[in-house]
C-alpha cells in the first residue's frame, strides 16, 4: 500500500469499533473538524499529553490519519498491528534518520493523505506544552501541504503518562485555522518563527501554558537537535519528521 491512497484493512476495522467506543465512553466536544479538507494532502498537528492522542484524534474524523512510530514499537506482535494499521517505522536518531523520518511523512503527504503529526517530539511530561520541532513546519513548505493546529484536551488528565487506565473526564478537540506559510521561506529562521506561531496557536486553543524548552530534554536531561516534530503513536519518536 501507498501511504495515503487508502486506510488498510485493519485501520478500517479499529476505527470501526474504536470511533463509537470513543464518542460513547468520553464524548469529545470537537470544533473546526470542517477544517480538515474531505480530500488531498493536510498535516494535523497536534499537542501530545498521553498515549492515547494518536487514537482520539482518528476517531473523531472520518478520513484516516497517518503517523509514523519509533522503531521500538515493531517487535513481536506489536509489529503486526503497527503495520496492520498503516503506521510506519522510524529510527530515534537524528541526522539521516531525523531527515528519512520527514521523508516517510512527505511520502504520505504526496500520495494525499493526512498526517498526524506531534511537534513537541514526544508526550508532555505534566501537561504543560512544550517547544515544537521545525519538522512538521518543514514538510507543509516542501509539500505545500496545509498545517493545522490541533489542541487536544484533557486527555493528560484522561491517561497521563505511567498511568495504565484510563478515566472517565471530559475530552475535547478544537482544530485551528491552517497556518498561513506564505508569510514566511524556507530559512532556518524563518521556519523557526512559523513553528513558534504554530505552537501559540496550539496554546491558545488548549489553555496550556508554554514551556520554551523542549520536552525531550526536560525528561531525559539532555539537549535534543531541532530536527523536526514526531509522529509516533504513544511516545513519540525522536526527531522524527
Amino acid at each position: 500500500m501507498r501511504a495515503g491512497e487508502r486506510a488498510p484493512a485493519l485501520y478500517r476495522v479499529v476505527h470501526a469499533v474504536l470511533s463509537p467506543a470513543v464518542k460513547a465512553v468520553w464524548r469529545p466536544t470537537v470544533t473546526g473538524r470542517e477544517r480538515v479538507p474531505v480530500r488531498g494532502p493536510a498535516i494535523l498537528a497536534a499537542n501530545h499529553q498521553s498515549y492515547l492522542d494518536s487514537y482520539f484524534l482518528p476517531a473523531v474524523l472520518d478520513r484516516a490519519v497517518f503517523y509514523l512510530g519509533k522503531s521500538d514499537y515493531f517487535r513481536g506482535w506489536r509489529r503486526y498491528f503497527y503495520e496492520g494499521v498503516g503506521v510506519m517505522p522510524v529510527a530515534r536518531e537524528g541526522g539521516d534518520a531525523g531527515e528519512r523520518s520527514l521523508g516517510s511523512g512527505q511520502e504520505v503527504l504526496e500520495h494525499g493523505g493526512l498526517l498526524g503529526i506531534y511537534p513537541e517530539g514526544t508526550r508532555s511530561p505534566d501537561g504543560r506544552l512544550y517547544r515544537g520541532k521545525t519538522g512538521p513546519v518543514r514538510l507543509a513548505m516542501r509539500t505545500g501541504s496545509p498545517i493545522l493546529p490541533v489542541a487536544i484536551v484533557g486527555s493528560f488528565r484522561i491517561l497521563p503518562t505511567g498511568a495504565r487506565v484510563p478515566r472517565r473526564l471530559p475530552l475535547a478537540i478544537h482544530i485551528g485555522e491552517p497556518l498561513p506559510l506564505e508569510r514566511w521561506s524556507a530559512d532556518r529562521g524563518s521556519m523557526r518563527a512559523a513553528t513558534d506561531e504554530l505552537m501559540s496557536r496550539i496554546a491558545s486553543m488548549s489553555g496550556q501554558r508554554y514551556v520554551d524548552e523542549y520536552a525531550a530534554k526536560v525528561k531525559a536531561g539532555k539537549d535534543d537537535p531541532d530536527v523536526g516534530g514526531s509522529t509516533g503513536t504513544g511516545p513519540s519518536a525522536r526527531d522524527a519528521g
